[in-house]
């Protein structure tokens, strides 16, 4: 039988407060995120004010929680009347220029826009959108013609010569390379739409080599057989490089152009000048919302009978606590970001090469913090120096011992590498195990296949494609 029962425990544990809680969130956070949660904060609160210029924010840490809720001007006056009214829009300049920024269109949307202006029955254009529903983001269509669908419950069923019309409709719709059902199509739709745009002369000579050996011998180019390919088709070496090039220019996923996300947006949270023959950090203004205590309804708050602050005195708590964390949050990043300058001092001056090994225990130490918390503080935080715009965990890398018994970072042997295939001989250039042996030539002895890891990590093309990439170029 089952009985059931209630027990009472004793237990200890740690809980964050909430004040600690919205810290820890608002370090970990990106400058972008950041700048959200703060918008929405001076949007719900009615404690909190953003001021009108920078010289009004929050600038040190220092300043008492006190001076923050007393400071600042009063309500501005109402612009008074001054003539006749304007007789066309004022200029926003308050509005963000990416808010003007065009929705994109997405691959589906632009198809189906373009079959809205040619004149089809309603069976042929059904055939057409179920077609164009069928395309995936690279904008090939993957299932075979023959286990498609009734769309649209037609009587008799679509025909295998009706379903070949309707794609052959889609593949003419916008950009051509849409609608192809494999790589080859793809690629030969594209270079015989280039090919009706070009009158006889060297160009469309090219252009028609290009059809031939992707129709018939794509399997030949991708093993990089060029002997054989002059033989089959006949043609000089010179020739060949040309109708290669074209080939290369053409666009193999011809449906991300439309459904690609938006470009990555990053602001430095700290910028990195010399002055005075020495480093120094200071804080990018962009990063720093300028908040405070709103100085009326503070004061209404502190003036009002202590029965009567009830419901007003959570929100006036998180507003302290909102603007306190912000001074936090920008002062610890500031501390990290001095740290790993006093610690990467020579990267400023030669470069990556001179990057040293760095942990996140070694900055935790200098600065008396806990590990977890510069972990936070490097995450997603940049740093703009004159060597351009890197993120803080560039600086720390992991050791790798010396030929000498030193020790350099990983990112210091990456540079390296690039700087190795920077200076080769175009016309021998340096396989993996001539890079490994360049390095042990520099006292850093690595594995083959780590050197290859390092060299693939910079997107740097084997020996094998350097050397076809020369030889093109010759």
């Amino acid at each position: 039988m089952i009985y059931a029962r209630q027990e009472l425990q004793l237990r200890q544990g740690q809980v964050l407060a909430p004040r600690l809680q919205q810290s820890v969130k608002f370090l970990q956070m990106s400058t972008l995120e950041f700048r959200q949660a703060v918008e929405q904060a001076l949007a719900t609160n009615p404690f909190l004010e953003e001021t009108e210029t920078e010289t009004e924010g929050l600038e040190t840490t220092e300043q008492a929680p006190e001076e923050t809720e007393t400071a600042g001007d009063s309500l501005p006056e109402e612009a008074s009347y001054s003539g006749d009214y304007p007789r066309t829009a004022p200029t926003d300049t308050t509005l963000d220029p990416l808010e003007r920024e065009a929705v994109a269109t997405s691959l589906a949307e632009r198809l189906l826009q373009a079959l809205s202006t040619i004149p089809l029955n309603d069976r042929d254009r059904a055939l057409a959108v179920y077609l164009i529903d069928s395309l995936d983001a690279d904008g090939y269509l993957r299932q075979a013609l023959a286990s498609l669908h009734d769309p649209a419950d037609f009587n008799p069923p679509p025909e295998a010569i009706e379903w070949r019309t309707a794609l052959a409709l889609v593949q003419h719709l916008d950009v051509p390379g849409i609608g192809a059902r494999d790589l080859r199509e793809c690629l030969l739709l594209q270079l015989r739409a280039r090919l009706q745009t070009l009158e006889a002369g060297a160009a469309a000579q090219a252009h028609r080599l290009a059809l031939a050996i992707t129709e018939d011998h794509l399997p030949r180019l991708a093993r990089n057989d060029w002997p054989g390919l002059c033989r089959e088709l006949n043609v000089e070496s010179g020739d060949l490089a040309r109708a290669c090039q074209i080939i290369r220019e053409l666009d193999p996923y011809p449906g991300r152009r439309y459904d690609a996300g938006a470009a990555p947006y990053v602001i430095a949270d700290v910028v990195v000048e010399r002055h005075a023959g020495a480093w120094r950090v200071r804080s990018n203004p962009a990063c720093l919302p300028r908040v405070r205590l709103h100085s009326v309804y503070s004061d209404w708050f502190r003036r009002a009978h202590r029965d009567e602050r009830g419901p007003l005195a959570q929100e006036i708590q998180e507003a302290r606590w909102l603007v306190r964390n912000i001074e936090q949050r920008h002062a610890t990043i500031r501390r990290v970001a001095e740290a790993i300058i006093q610690r990467q001092r020579r990267f400023f001056e030669y470069g990556d090469v001179a990057l040293r090994p760095l942990m996140l225990r070694e900055v935790a130490d200098d600065l008396e913090l806990h590990e977890s918390t510069v972990s936070r503080a490097t995450i997603q935080k940049y740093m703009m120096t004159p060597r351009g715009l890197f993120e803080f965990r560039h600086f720390f890398s992991r050791k790798l011992d010396t030929e000498a018994g030193g020790a350099c970072s990983a990112n210091a042997v990456r540079a390296l590498i690039r700087e190795l295939v920077t200076a080769e001989d175009p016309r021998e250039p340096l396989s993996d195990v001539d890079l490994t042996r360049e390095l042990a030539r520099h006292g850093i002895l690595l594995a083959r296949r780590t050197v290859t890891k390092y060299r693939g990590q910079q997107k740097i093309p084997s020996v094998e494609l350097r050397r076809l990439h020369d030889a093109h170029e010759a």
